[in-house]
């Protein structure tokens, strides 16, 4: 690029709403130049439930973003995540065309056309058809061009979403007046920051733990294996915290966040705290233990779900990397502990990037709407994989639904 572009990263969250703003000029260079967050209105386990709600919290985080930077925005990468994605796995395979089986170009398109046009139901649409790599004459390869061989199969992840709530997303951005150059998956937003280059390489499980929802992505040999999300995050502790210590809403959270623990901790489990910790008239002790119980059987449930889903791909030979966990609940006490042993493989918290220098940006909750600025630098590059067309693929078709509104 000879010119500089504005981007702007937007996360829809269930709890806020948060932009960042980054300059990217040249193939390599990325700087964050405004950031603003809002509480977020309208999205229940990260799907819209009231358009002008979300619009209006979405809205004013953008703003507060440009006036932070001092520019206007050119174009948005927005994340995706929500029950209502799913995925599935497609091959393809084709005999070599040329007389001299010399894999060629067009090779390549037709297996790869073959994998990717499975129809889907009504009111379903593909947001990502995610390569997962070759094979000649049944041989796994990285890149068959020039090989020579009879077959060439291909393997791909495909994710698909309900078209009504993609919809609504990219309408609360449209109606701001900037273009959505691409919509990302929470998992593969997060995973491209929180995994370095050599654990996806080996296999890793990112697990990235939002307010409503929990997203997860498995890498191996550089290449996402499977994707998922999961309707249980962070307020479902709370949320049984209120009803298993007969408080409200509000309290819970605060004793989660003061006294929460992923496991049952032996070393102080007998002792109590108190609910507000000032003395005041409805203070009342409350048992470590009880605290802890709550919170481990639901972090080990979620876990326990993550585990089911995934199946063999859990291993040691398959995740030498471990496990890698981020989102904003990441920062409860002792949840490595717990998915180590849930997944009997190592497990760390995510530390987002050393070129991030905003302090703030460095919890794991912000790995997200991080991951969209790097993808976005990403697909500014002419070697990107054809990522630079963007109005190809699954935004194309979404482009028929404003037409009809």
């Amino acid at each position: 690029m000879s010119q500089k572009k504005i981007i702007g990263a937007v996360e829809i969250g269930t709890s806020k709403v948060v932009v960042l703003v980054g300059e990217i000029l040249g193939r390599n260079s990325l700087n964050i130049i405004g950031m603003a967050q809002t509480t977020s209105m309208g999205v229940k386990k990260g799907e819209v439930t009231n358009l002008k709600s979300a619009s209006d919290s979405t809205h004013t985080a953008i703003v507060a973003a440009e006036k932070s930077a001092g520019v206007s925005i050119d174009s948005i990468y927005l994340s995706c995540s929500g029950r209502h994605l799913d995925g599935f796995s497609t091959t393809g395979k084709v005999a070599v065309s040329s007389s001299d089986n010399v894999i060629n170009r067009a090779d390549l398109q037709r297996v790869g056309e073959m994998a990717r046009t499975k129809a889907l139901p009504l009111q379903r649409v593909y947001i990502h058809h995610i390569l997962g790599g070759y094979k000649v004459d049944g041989q796994p390869t990285k890149n068959p061009l020039g090989m020579a061989g009879e077959q060439l199969e291909v393997q791909y992840w495909n994710v698909n979403a309900d078209q009504r709530k993609i919809s609504d997303q990219l309408h609360i951005i449209n109606g701001f007046g900037i273009k959505v150059d691409d919509m990302i998956i929470s998992s593969i937003a997060s995973g491209c920051v929180a995994a370095s280059e050599e654990e996806r390489d080996k296999g890793v499980l990112v697990i990235d733990i939002g307010c409503g929802t929990t997203d997860f992505a498995v890498y191996k040999d550089g290449i996402i294996l499977r994707t998922g999300v999961i309707g249980v995050g962070g307020d479902h502790i709370t949320n049984d915290l209120a009803i298993g210590l007969r408080i409200n809403y509000k309290n819970a959270e605060s004793i989660k966040h003061r006294f929460g623990k992923a496991i049952v901790d032996s070393s102080d489990k007998n002792d109590t705290v108190l609910l507000f910790g000032d003395l005041t008239i409805g203070d009342a002790p409350i048992s470590r233990s009880s605290i802890y119980k709550i919170t481990h059987a639901r972090v080990e449930e979620l876990f326990n779900i993550i585990h089911n889903k995934l199946g063999s791909l859990i291993s040691t030979q398959n995740l030498p990397g471990g496990i890698i966990i981020t989102g904003g609940s990441a920062r409860l006490p002792h949840l490595c502990e717990a998915a180590r042993q849930a997944f009997n493989v190592n497990a760390r918290v995510a530390q987002n990037p050393a070129w991030v220098t905003n302090p703030e940006l460095k919890a794991p909750e912000y790995s997200t709407v991080i991951g969209l600025l790097q993808y976005a630098m990403t697909a500014q590059r002419p070697d990107s994989g054809g990522r630079k067309k963007k109005n190809t693929g699954w935004f194309g078709k979404m482009a028929g639904i404003f037409a009809g509104n």
